[in-house]
């Protein structure tokens, strides 16, 4: 499981707080946490208006890149703007996100076609989020024919089906299931991520709502996720789901990461 860590993100107000402060300590702090807790990616998201958000992440992006050699998942919902800051990156990362919005991925693509970063790509266009699975799997059709177009392979994007809020679903995750499954039989190579807590939102005890849908989406094909790493018990859920699914021999991987500490109880 690729596992890009969500904890510096300034629509928490923790992080909002040191964003303003440019408290570059905490930033660190954060960065450095997530990396100890098993981290593929660091997620840097100012969610500060855009005017101020070219300057806000490159100065994030510094915070990161002091302590921390993982590579920075830049996160805007400007194209724009992820355009200007990628370049502050010391090392090619991933790309949160594009779109079948507007015109997304014509400003994107073209600026990693030649190089090592990946990118996530939500399936959602002009239109909004479709409420239908053939809908959202047009949308990844258009996406993956203008990544061809790029020469960007299947296996540096991370297809987002885009988790929407349980508690006003009517059909729980039987549509994300559709989605992935089918990505996943497809095109076996590509990677399939999701933002795990967008399923809780409004909902008791968030954390068990989490754990379910996450073994249930690795179950369909997923194997990326935007979460937070330094839940032991989600960590744990997602080692122990790997070897069910039998992409874990002789259960290696999940004694490895207990014996380093990743999850069970603190050593």
């Amino acid at each position: 499981m690729i596992i890009i860590g969500e904890k510096i993100n300034g629509s928490i107000p923790a992080v909002a707080e040191a964003i303003a402060n440019r408290d570059a300590e905490f930033i660190k702090n954060r960065a450095r946490m997530q990396d100890e807790a098993g981290a593929t990616f660091i997620d840097c998201c100012a969610s500060v208006p855009e005017a101020e958000e070219v300057e806000t992440l490159k100065w994030m992006i510094d915070c990161i890149q002091e302590a921390t050699d993982l590579p920075i998942s830049v996160d805007s919902p400007s194209a724009r703007v992820l355009a200007e800051v990628i370049p502050y990156c010391k090392k090619p990362g991933l790309v949160n996100s594009v779109s079948g919005e507007g015109d997304k991925m014509e400003i994107i693509f073209p600026l990693i076609a030649d190089t090592k970063w990946e990118v996530i790509c939500l399936l959602s266009d002009d239109t909004g989020i479709p409420k239908t699975a053939a809908d959202r799997l047009r949308v990844f059709d258009r996406v993956l024919e203008t990544a061809g177009k790029y020469h960007i392979s299947q296996s540096r994007m991370h297809i987002d089906p885009l988790v929407e809020m349980l508690c006003t679903s009517e059909d729980g995750i039987a549509m994300n299931v559709k989605v992935i499954s089918t990505v996943r039989k497809r095109c076996p190579d590509i990677h399939i991520t999701a933002a795990v807590s967008n399923i809780s939102f409004n909902l008791p005890v968030r954390k068990m709502i989490n754990l379910g849908f996450t073994v249930l989406a690795m179950n369909a094909g997923l194997d990326s996720a935007i979460l937070d790493p330094t839940n032991r018990d989600m960590m744990g859920i997602i080692y122990a789901t790997e070897a069910l699914l039998g992409e874990d021999e002789y259960c290696m991987e999940y004694i490895s990461a207990y014996r380093e500490g990743i999850f069970g109880p603190k050593k």
